[in-house]
C-alpha cells in the first residue's frame, strides 16, 4: 500500500509533539473548523494556532481517558487479533495536514480511534455510532492516512467496551480540505503580522 503521509517519529503528549501538532492542523481541530464542536468555536482555534504550542488543560475524566487508553488499544488489538500502535503521520500532499493517530497497524491497513469518555461511551452505546462531534475528527483521519474506513474503540469500565467503523466521505473530506486549507492560510497570515 503506497501511504499518502509519512511518519513522524515523536511521542505524543510531549513538547516536540506540541510544537508538531501546532505547526498544522490535526484531526481534533477538524470539527472545530467545520463548526461542529460544541467545546470550541473556529476563532478560538485560530487564536490558540497563533499562540505559542500549549498542553490543554487536563480535567480529570480527560486524565482518565489518557490513562484508559494503552488497556483500549490492547483490547482492540486482541479482539480485532490486529497490533496497533500509536502514531504520528503527517500528509505528502498538504504539509499542514497531521493527524496523532491512536493506533495504526505497522503496514498502515488499519487504524483505530480510541474515545474513553463517559458521554462518548453513552452515546455511543445508545446509537451504535461515536458522537456526531468526532464525525470530522475521523474523516481528517482518513483524509491524512487514505483508509477507507477507521475504527472506533469506545472503552469505559466497567461498561462493555464497543467496536464500530466509521466508513469514508470523500464528499464531507473535500469539503473538509477546502476549509482546513483556507484555516491554515489565516493561521499564517495572522502570525506573520
Amino acid at each position: 500500500m503506497d501511504r499518502p503521509y509519512f511518519i513522524i517519529s515523536l511521542e505524543q503528549g510531549t513538547r516536540e509533539w506540541l510544537d508538531w501538532r501546532n505547526g498544522g492542523i490535526g484531526g481534533s481541530d477538524a470539527s472545530t473548523i467545520m463548526g461542529e464542536n460544541r467545546f470550541e468555536s473556529a476563532a478560538g482555534l485560530l487564536a490558540q494556532k497563533c499562540g505559542p504550542a500549549m498542553a490543554g488543560r487536563m480535567n480529570a475524566a480527560m486524565a482518565r481517558g489518557v490513562a484508559l487508553e494503552p488497556e483500549a488499544r490492547a483490547f482492540y488489538n486482541k479482539t480485532l487479533s490486529v497490533i496497533s500502535e500509536p502514531q504520528c503521520v503527517q500528509s505528502l500532499e498538504y504539509e499542514w495536514l497531521r493527524a496523532s493517530l491512536d493506533g495504526i497497524t505497522p503496514d498502515g491497513s488499519r487504524a483505530v480511534e480510541i474515545k474513553c469518555g463517559r458521554s462518548a461511551y453513552e452515546t455511543t452505546a445508545r446509537t451504535g455510532c461515536p458522537p456526531g462531534y468526532y464525525y470530522g475528527q475521523f474523516q481528517h483521519l482518513m483524509a491524512v492516512t487514505g483508509l477507507n474506513s477507521i475504527d472506533y474503540c469506545c472503552y469505559f469500565p466497567p461498561g462493555r467496551p464497543i467496536i464500530t467503523t466509521v466508513e469514508r466521505n470523500q464528499s464531507y473530506i473535500d469539503d473538509l480540505l477546502r476549509k482546513e486549507e483556507a484555516f491554515w492560510k489565516r493561521v499564517l497570515e495572522k502570525r506573520s503580522v
